[in-house]
């Protein structure tokens, strides 16, 4: 189903039957014409995983965890095996919600970049914006000014009281405040102020899918847009026993071998299979989009990259490094998409799709319009998940900026990441290390890994990208941290 075109065949008929009418009153036979219903817009599903690897579904490779219910919106959608986002949380969802990169929000890292021991820092890190701008305009805004019904049930991690979700464009926030992890741990009671506790043990990936079904039925007679972002797989490890003893039992996968993780992954996927269920039992599934997507890269790999960290509980192999890292293993992300009649079913993309770009996505799939004249980075896929683009050339580059500190172990000066920029232009990437200058440069298409770095026999490459890199910075106005004295 096109929605557009639906729209504008309805509108062409109304057109034609009133002209229709007109004429049979110039002739004394008027009837009035039949009712002609305008095209409904569709249901938005935005589900969001929390810290969930690029290799953490059955779909993307893994044997060790079990995703039947996201796997069968690969089967039945599209599966995206070049989707970015930002190296931690609060970024890619400051960027999801705006369309624009964080060096224009002010939004670039949890927290503080000024993270790790001073002494080890080199550089003094840009000031980070933790509460996203009352200013910014959000897609929630945008689609409820087109009729939608909007709710946010999940994690939010943009602002406090004053910078809630209901002050960026949702009718209904459940659960959403400025905690980037459950405060009191994934069972109830949960230390939530927007979440009434239920029974103690209750589970908080399952009380969300509740109340994700509870949101589906109450809004089944008008467009919706339920954006879910699950606190699971995020820290503290927790998952329910005896999930974690089915996988205990199960041999392990290379880099996927921790029951706990694991059980949380299967908690997540049946979390999912509620309100895919819940889209079927209301007939809403064909006029429905689902998308499903993670913030970040898993947590691990960290070793493999040569830096200690207090935690791995995932791999993110082939890719290199994981979370808070802008190597592929810390930026590229699961995407799976479902439009009934629009998705190819079953079909793979590899068209390279960041976090900026579901902004202008969701508003055309919507037909629902931006008025304003405020910049927005993100590129529609609109078209991608049609089918009717499939080259990973036809995009404009894809850049990260991040003026900040993310530290391994801090008292042993190791960082998952320094101040550095990146650019993915084509099948090419080149990361920027503030600190020293130097940069790195890999082909993603022969080298997913990121092994073979062809700085040294690609200088004119680099010469380039470094250029768009520091050409981009400047149009958008990206504050760069100093050299200490």
């Amino acid at each position: 189903m096109q929605w557009h075109l639906l729209r504008a065949a309805g509108q062409m008929a109304l057109a034609v039957l009133l002209l229709a009418g007109c004429s049979a009153h110039s002739q004394g036979r008027l009837k009035p014409p039949p009712q002609v219903e305008e095209q409904r817009p569709p249901n938005i599903v935005l589900i969001v995983a929390d810290d969930l690897g690029w290799t953490d579904l059955g779909s993307y490779g893994s044997t060790y965890y079990e995703t039947p219910n996201i796997d069968r919106l690969v089967a039945e959608g599209m599966r995206f095996t070049a989707a970015y986002a930002n190296p931690n949380c609060t970024p890619t969802r400051a960027a999801l919600m705006t369309g624009r990169y964080g060096a224009r929000t002010g939004v670039y890292t949890v927290g503080s970049g000024a993270r790790g021991l001073e002494r080890f820092r080199l550089m003094t890190p840009v000031d980070n914006i933790t509460d996203l701008a009352l200013e910014e305009i959000t897609f929630p805004e945008v689609l409820r000014g087109a009729g939608y019904a909007t709710t946010h049930i999940g994690k939010w991690h943009l602002g406090g009281v004053g910078h809630l979700p209901e002050d960026q464009g949702f009718d209904v926030n459940v659960a959403g405040n400025d905690s980037g992890s459950p405060r009191g741990g994934h069972f109830s009671p949960y230390e939530n102020p927007q979440l009434p506790d239920g029974p103690n043990g209750e589970y908080l990936t399952d009380r969300l899918a509740a109340e994700a079904v509870e949101l589906i039925h109450r809004n089944a007679q008008q467009p919706f847009l339920l954006y879910l972002p699950f606190y699971a797989v995020h820290t503290p490890i927790q998952a329910k026993p005896d999930l974690i003893a089915r996988y205990k039992t199960k041999p392990d996968e290379a880099g996927h071998s921790n029951p706990e993780y694991a059980a949380m992954i299967d908690s997540l996927d049946q979390g999912v299979g509620r309100v895919l269920a819940a889209l079927d039992e209301m007939n809403l599934t064909d006029s429905t989009v689902v998308f499903f997507y993670s913030d970040n890269g898993g947590v691990g790999g960290y070793s493999a990259a040569g830096v200690s960290a207090r935690l791995e509980v995932t791999s993110n192999a082939p890719l290199r490094g994981g979370k808070g890292m802008l190597y592929e293993g810390g930026v590229r992300v699961p995407l799976i998409a479902r439009i009934p009649g629009v998705t190819p079913p079953g079909s793979t993309s590899n068209v390279p799709v960041m976090c900026v770009d579901f902004f202008p996505t969701l508003l055309e799939i919507a037909g629902a319009e931006l008025r304003s004249d405020r910049p927005i980075d993100g590129v529609s896929f609109h078209d991608v998940l049609r089918g009717m683009e499939s080259d990973p050339l036809s995009r404009p580059p894809i850049y990260w900026h991040f003026p900040g500190y993310l530290e391994g172990v801090a008292d042993e000066g190791q960082w998952r990441t320094t101040p550095a920029g990146a650019i993915r232009a084509g099948h090419h990437k080149l990361i920027e290390f503030f600190e020293t200058g130097t940069a790195e440069l890999y082909d993603l298409e022969e080298d997913i890994g990121e092994r073979n770095n062809l700085a040294e026999s690609q200088p004119e490459l680099v010469e380039q990208l470094r250029r768009q890199l520091e050409e981009w910075r400047l149009a958008v106005g990206a504050n760069m941290p100093a050299m200490k004295p």
